[in-house]
This record gives C-alpha cells, structure tokens and sequence, in this order.
C-alpha cells in the first residue's frame, strides 16, 4: 500500500469506524476521500482492533458502535461515523456531526408481537426492552407514559415470547427480522443514517479534521 505524505502536525489521527453493515457502505466514502485502510483489515480472521492507511498521519480503529461515539467524544479518536442513533441516545457535548453521509438507512422503532392487541394509549407505565434507554424513555415520556426500559445488547426480539417486556425498541431495516420473530412495528421513532462525527476540541485545533469534514462534505454532495 502506498503512503500518502504525513502533514506538519506531529500527532497522528485515530479515525473509529464501527462494526457491521455500516462498515461496508463506508469504505467507498473513505476511499473516496483518501483513506484506505491496509490489507489486513479486509482479512476476516483478522481481529486487530487498530490499522494503518495510506496516510502516514492516520490510523483506523475498527469498534462497536456505541464505542465509536465514545471515543471520538472523549478525544481518544478525533474523527468517526456512526449512526445517528447512537448521536441521539448519547448527546455527548464534545460530539459534532457535521455531515451527514447518506447511508445506512434505517429506523428505531417499537414492536410488539403480533396479534397483542393490549391497548396502551391509557397506560402510565410500560416495560419495554431496548439497547436505547435514553431514546426509549424521551419517546414514551413524550406520550405521558413512563418507560421502564430493560437494556439489552441484542436479541431483542426474543423479549416479547419470553415475557421481558411486551415492547421492544430496536433498529429496523426490511423489517424481516422482525416478522420472523412474531413481531409487528407499531411507532417509528427516528430515521436513521450514518453520520461522520468529529470531537470539537480537535475539529477547532487540528486543521486536518477541518479539511477532512470538508472532504466528506464535498464528496457526499456529488
């Protein structure tokens, strides 16, 4: 792989890409605006958490999602993409998300099973199972109804038969997995889709995060 000129900043640049389908979808839009990561991050059994680029001033570290938002927040990473789920459950202060990339569409939605046809349009308090408390809770309080919100990593849907909570509050695509599981979507929270994210603090300090939030910019408006 050939590198790329560092710039007269010393420091390097840690840039956080999340796991899973995001990634994919991504990896154009880097490429595009100069950044490609070394070969050993397309090797699947690789599992190396951090990666060079072309760019001797940069380097890549592949994590969860929720973790993506977290260390660009804290300054760890100065640069990221995530979904704009995550920016909205977290609301971290020193997060930015200046453009928004136009992929990864999804929705954050309730469901429940099929054929439960309880009425909760009168009810104060409801048990719902979610990886998005704080988004769950803002949505149902916004209903005047009390969320008590069972956090759980994935395996959402299981909730419902199991008897965890009648609702879930999940991420929705095609809504097939949704189907197979006996479930059906009811509300729709919030659209979805990827969002370059920057630390404030290093967006105004660094001119290459400025420069690169310009790329994407650039490069997501052809």
């Amino acid at each position: 792989m050939t590198k790329t000129p560092s710039s007269n900043s010393s420091a390097s640049l840690t840039f956080a890409v999340p796991k899973g389908r995001i990634l994919d979808e991504a990896l154009p839009l880097m490429a595009q605006v100069g950044i490609v990561p070394e070969d050993g991050f397309h090797d699947k059994s690789n599992r190396s958490l951090s990666f060079d680029t072309n760019r001797d001033d940069m380097r890549l570290i592949r994590v969860r999602a929720f973790d993506v938002a977290t260390f660009v927040a804290h300054g760890a990473a100065q640069i990221g993409i995530v979904g704009s789920d995550v920016i909205e459950e977290f609301d971290y202060a020193d997060l930015y998300a200046p453009v928004d990339l136009n992929i990864g569409h999804c929705r954050l939605s309730v469901a429940r099973m099929a054929g439960d046809e309880h009425d909760d349009a009168n009810a104060s308090h409801l048990r719902v199972a979610t990886k998005y408390p704080n988004l769950t809770a803002r949505h149902f309080e916004a209903r005047g109804i009390q969320a008590e919100c069972v956090k759980l990593n994935g395996a959402m849907e299981l909730a419902p038969s199991l008897g965890l909570a009648r609702q879930i509050v999940d991420l929705v695509s095609s809504g097939a997995t949704l189907k197979q599981n006996g479930l059906v979507e009811t509300q729709q929270i919030i659209d979805i889709t990827a969002r370059l994210i920057v630390n404030r603090a290093a967006y105004k300090t660094d001119p290459r995060v400025a420069q690169l939030v310009d790329a994407f910019r650039e490069s997501t408006a052809q």
